[in-house]
């Protein structure tokens, strides 16, 4: 493949070295250029056309937040944060991925050597990934794009709920719906919450994304929803009118019991390279919901979830994979696509509608849009 070029936007010369260095064994990525501030950034970019950006948000004569919203306007491309693994930096964070950043990454380390290496596959396979994306000219309206930091350890769902080979479930009278997303996938949850209405069952939601940063994310979504929605805490009873998203660093998992649907948090080893995983709630809600769920998967790189919404699909669920054209990563519903595991693939216009239309209906009489 041809080489993804990159330009490094930091103020600080160890940092910008260090990026460097952490990209410099992979053989499909090339650093173009470095620049300190984004004043001499926007005369690189013009000279090395570079198709990914990493930038820093602190730095002299214009912050980051300002360039990232001039740049998106002016001339949209993949941007990519280098965030602080703080309050502050997660909200920092949040309003850079409203204004159009693809996708984050956690300050490293700097000096530990386990630190650089982990951190040179992360950082790789997020530049590789935001080169393929979709990036839209930005105008006055906010949109917001986000992913999640890789986890090295690889497991399946079996490692935090073991598979059934037969599920039958209880039917009830309440239904839930489950949404998973990765990079790219902020933006797809923002377009859904600005315009559902607040009588929709309860909704369970994993966005890959670190802890501090789902915080940020669920209060963000909050103050532009009708739906009530929060970061999940262990036991939190799931409603109508209520959504609940997983915690970073943790898995959800939707049980039930006489009164209906809760949720447990859960601690449990990495998933598919990711905690929260996907996969671990969309299995949980084949076991416990079956029929009486719908399940969504939206944009995001890899194949987090394609396996959980096949065991909904066969459970009885309703399933639905974003479509390729109103994805910013088309890697999860893409998979998901190929092994059969969505009923139905839908833009996310289509897919409000379809939640609108059979939100006061049996999900197992769910209709097509």
């Amino acid at each position: 493949m041809k080489k993804v070029k990159v330009l490094i936007i930091d103020d600080s010369a160890v940092a910008r070295k260090y990026l460097s260095e952490a990209l410099s064994g992979s053989k499909n990525i090339e650093i173009v250029a470095t620049a300190l501030d984004p004043i001499i950034a926007t005369e690189k970019i013009k000279k090395f056309n570079p198709d990914v950006l990493t930038l820093d948000v602190e730095m002299p004569r214009m912050d980051g937040l300002t360039f990232l919203s001039k740049l998106m306007v002016a001339r949209p491309m993949p941007v990519i944060m280098v965030s602080s693994f703080t309050d502050a930096g997660a909200r920092v964070t949040m309003k850079a991925l409203e204004l159009g950043a693809v996708d984050f990454i956690l300050k490293p380390t700097i000096g530990a050597e386990s630190s650089l290496e982990g951190f040179s596959g992360e950082l790789a396979e997020k530049i590789i990934a935001a080169s393929q994306s979709k990036v839209k000219k930005r105008g006055s309206s906010l949109n917001a794009i986000g992913g999640a930091p890789a986890i090295i350890a690889r497991h399946s769902a079996d490692v935090i709920l073991p598979p059934k080979r037969a599920i039958k479930v209880k039917h009830r009278s309440e239904s839930v719906i489950a949404i998973g997303a990765s990079t790219g996938g902020t933006e797809a949850i923002a377009a859904l919450f600005r315009v559902l209405p607040d009588d929709l069952p309860g909704i369970v939601i994993v966005q890959h994304m670190p802890e501090k940063f789902t915080k940020a994310f669920a209060d963000r979504i909050n103050g532009m929803s009708r739906p009530y929605v929060k970061e999940a805490e262990n036991g939190d009873r799931v409603y109508r009118g209520i959504a609940l998203i997983a915690p970073g660093n943790k898995h959800l998992i939707l049980r039930s019991d006489a009164s209906g649907y809760y949720v447990e948090v859960n601690d449990g080893l990495p998933v598919n390279r990711h905690k929260p995983s996907v996969d671990v709630l969309f299995r949980s809600v084949a076991q416990t919901a079956g029929s009486n769920a719908t399940g969504i998967l939206l944009t995001g790189m890899g194949a987090d979830g394609a396996s959980g919404l096949l065991e909904m699909r066969e459970s009885g669920a309703a399933t639905i994979a974003q479509d390729e054209s109103s994805c910013v990563v088309f890697g999860m519903p893409r998979e998901a696509i190929r092994i059969g595991a969505a009923a139905m693939i839908m833009g996310i216009s289509d897919i409000i509608r379809y939640i609108e239309d059979n939100k006061n209906m049996p999900l197992s009489a769910h209709k097509p849009a």
